[in-house]
């Protein structure tokens, strides 16, 4: 039971879709390793638009405990929008995330806990080191964290791991949406969160239903990863990108233009047979080139008057004032 006043020590969050088999036996067990280590907790319950009798189990457990909290979409809106929900409600100075399957252990809540707490890391993600899952979803999930690793130079070996714990200061100044929950790790470093650790966790298998998710999010993560790093880096100076590519693709159309135009004049001057400019593949060439180096330039040009004019423009995360 929580204490009256005192600061709430950890906030449990848990989306979940049609896991009306698991959720009990979750939410008892979490309780029980709360309790054993007298932690003031509260436990977030999520339903994204379950069809099946989740709700109802959820309603239950609330009405039987007063640490147990439920929100319910009208319909699926995804894991991103359910994190999002749940890190708004969270009270708790370590916020833990986990999965409904129970592929995810609650004895591993102390330990993640102790990370963040004693250790003073911002973020803690799960590592599920020996995987009870088939190669279908193995081996297109270590190819997937080899590129994310590559590219955000964030050394995780398991970024879709949903079994991670936060400072509470992390989950209050990130923004999770779309399909984001993926690199919720690279949403905190880019918001100044650099302590960000791994630790190895144990990983069941499945024990009630099938996965929700198929190869097609792997499809999305990739699109998503491109998304956050433009975003990252150019999302408040979009001119950097597309005003520097635009000038450079402009310059190269209008050289090659250049070229033909004085090769014709050569031509001419010294009376040797030429053909016309417009017969010649590289006028159309460079011709694009100028059109979509111009086209390019004007969009810079447009996402700096529109970044000039967002509300968070100079939303800059301040660590300490004195």
């Amino acid at each position: 039971m929580n204490k009256p006043g005192s600061k709430m020590e950890i906030s449990v969050i848990i989306p979940l879709y049609n896991e009306q088999d698991s959720i009990r036996e979750l939410s008892e067990w979490i309780i029980r390793v709360m309790n054993a280590n007298q932690y003031s907790y509260e436990l977030i319950l999520i339903d994204d638009g379950s069809n099946d009798n989740s709700w109802q189990v959820i309603e239950n457990l609330v009405a039987g405990n007063s640490c147990i909290h439920g929100i319910k979409f009208r319909r699926n809106h995804g894991k991103s929008a359910a994190l999002h929900c749940g890190f708004n409600q969270a009270e708790g100075e370590v916020v833990i995330t986990m999965d409904a399957d129970l592929q995810d252990v609650p004895d591993e809540i102390p330990a993640m806990y102790q990370m963040i707490h004693n250790q003073g890391y911002d973020l803690v993600s799960g590592w599920k080191k020996k995987r009870h899952d088939p190669l279908s979803k193995t081996l297109p999930s270590r190819f997937f964290n080899w590129t994310a690793r590559k590219v955000t130079k964030i050394k995780l070996h398991d970024f879709n791991c949903g079994f991670k714990a936060y400072r509470k200061q992390v989950i209050k100044n990130i923004e999770v949406y779309g399909e984001m929950h993926r690199y919720i790790p690279v949403l905190a470093k880019w918001a100044g969160f650099t302590k960000i650790g791994e630790k190895s966790v144990i990983h069941q298998p499945r024990k009630y239903g099938t996965t929700k998710f198929g190869l097609d999010r792997f499809i999305k993560g990739f699109l998503d990863l491109m998304t956050i790093m433009f975003v990252s880096k150019f999302g408040k100076r979009p001119m950097h990108f597309f005003g520097t590519a635009g000038t450079l693709m402009f310059i190269l159309g209008f050289l090659a233009a250049l070229y033909l135009g004085v090769e014709k004049l050569y031509f001419v001057y010294n009376k040797i047979p030429y053909q016309r400019v417009t017969e010649s593949p590289y006028f159309y060439i460079s011709l694009v080139l100028m059109i979509i180096g111009t086209q390019f330039f004007l969009s810079g040009f447009l996402g700096e008057m529109i970044s000039r004019n967002a509300s968070d423009r100079n939303d800059y995360q301040i660590e300490n004032k004195i």
